[in-house]
């Protein structure tokens, strides 16, 4: 099947934020005399829907307080939001796909201003044609729903389509959506992502296994 469609998750994937995000949840929790794990961010954060995370982290809030709270989070992961630079490869792959005429989606649940923000940093913001936000839809990763959104609004089927992510949540909705799902090795390990349903695995998308499945020499 001809490959129609490349669809990227966008924090860890195109650009490297987990250490930012981790910081930022650890200043939020701080005024409660909370703290956040690298462990704990990788198995129950990474990836997930707000409501998710915020139940985790403060299960004797109501869920009407999980906007607030998420939107202080937000803003402190901004504030650290500096010149930007995109994981080694991302450039040359979407220099190759436009070269090519493959369309490309961004699909996160990061919140559509710090998504925005994050693209416009590392200057590809218009190199996509489309851009899904998991918390915009009915339900976020890891349901396969946003990549079955991008599938709808880029025209193509899950068979002609490759997908990236890093995340627990991300491998399961891509690959829940029937996607060849590439795992991103920038936090979790090999065994972690193939048993989240990832079917290849890189390093960054400079991986010989991503531009052997593209075809095009390394």
């Amino acid at each position: 099947m001809k490959l129609s469609a490349l669809l990227f998750d966008l924090d860890g994937t195109l650009i490297d934020t987990d250490d930012l995000h981790l910081n930022a949840y650890n200043q939020l929790l701080a005024r409660w005399g909370k703290s956040m794990s690298l462990d704990y961010y990788k198995a129950h954060v990474m990836g997930f829907p707000d409501d998710m995370i915020f139940s985790g982290l403060f299960p004797h809030a109501s869920a009407a307080q999980y906007p607030e709270l998420a939107a202080q989070k937000e803003a402190m992961f901004r504030a650290q939001l500096r010149e930007t630079t995109p994981v080694p490869g991302v450039l040359r792959t979407l220099d190759y796909a436009q070269a090519a005429g493959i369309p490309m989606a961004v699909v996160t649940n990061a919140p559509r201003e710090n998504a925005e923000a994050m693209l416009q940093g590392l200057g590809i913001a218009e190199r996509f044609d489309a851009l899904v936000i998991g918390g915009e839809l009915a339900r976020g990763k890891p349901d396969p729903l946003p990549y079955l959104t991008a599938l709808q609004l880029l025209e193509v089927s899950a068979d002609q389509a490759l997908a990236f992510e890093d995340s627990l949540a991300g491998v399961r909705s891509a690959a829940a959506a029937g996607i060849h799902t590439f795992g991103m090795l920038s936090g979790l390990e090999e065994t972690q992502l193939r048993e989240a349903g990832a079917r290849s695995i890189i390093r960054d998308f400079n991986d010989e296994a991503l531009w052997q499945r593209l075809q095009v020499p390394a």
